[in-house]
C-alpha cells in the first residue's frame, strides 16, 4: 500500500515536469511533495543497495552449503540458501508490513507515503548492515 502510494506521488510529481532542474532539492527539501519524493528516492537507494549484495550473501550461503547441504537433506530440514532465502521472504513481508503500520502513525495525511518510505529505506538499511557483518565475520 505505501509503495502504491509513494509512487503515485512519486508520478504526480514527475507529470508536473520531467526536468531534471524541476526535481526536488533533497538535501532540502521544503515542501511535503518534496519530501515524500526525497524519502521515496531514499528507499530506492536503500534497497539498490540491498540487491547489489544479494548475490554475495546467497554465495557465501552456497559455500556454507558445500559443507552441510547433504547433512541437512538427509535430516529434513533446509540447506543454507533455501533457509535465507526463506528468511528473507519473510523479512520482506515483515519490513512491508512494519512500514505500513508505522505510517499509519499520520493516516490518511499527505506525510503517510513519506513515513511508509522513511522506514522502508531504514529497515533495508538495518538489514544490508546486518548482512555486511555476517559477510565480514566469514
Amino acid at each position: 500500500m505505501i509503495r502504491t502510494v509513494m509512487g503515485f506521488s512519486a508520478l504526480l510529481w514527475l507529470g508536473a515536469s520531467a526536468l531534471a532542474e524541476d526535481l526536488p532539492d533533497c538535501i532540502d527539501p521544503q515542501a511535503q511533495v518534496e519530501m515524500t519524493y526525497c524519502a521515496g528516492l531514499d528507499y530506492e537507494t536503500a534497497d539498490a543497495e540491498l540487491n547489489e549484495l544479494w548475490p554475495e550473501v546467497v554465495a557465501a550461503a552456497r559455500q556454507d552449503d558445500e559443507y552441510v547441504a547433504e547433512q541437512a537433506k538427509s535430516m529434513g530440514v533446509p540447506t543454507t540458501e533455501e533457509a535465507l532465502r526463506t528468511a528473507q521472504r519473510a523479512w520482506i513481508a515483515f519490513r512491508d508490513a512494519q512500514c505500513d503500520y508505522e505510517a499509519y502513525e499520520v493516516f490518511g495525511g499527505t506525510a503517510q507515503p513519506m513515513v511508509g518510505s522513511l522506514c522502508l529505506a531504514r529497515l533495508t538499511r538495518e538489514r544490508v548492515a546486518l548482512f555486511r557483518q555476517a559477510l565480514a565475520q566469514r
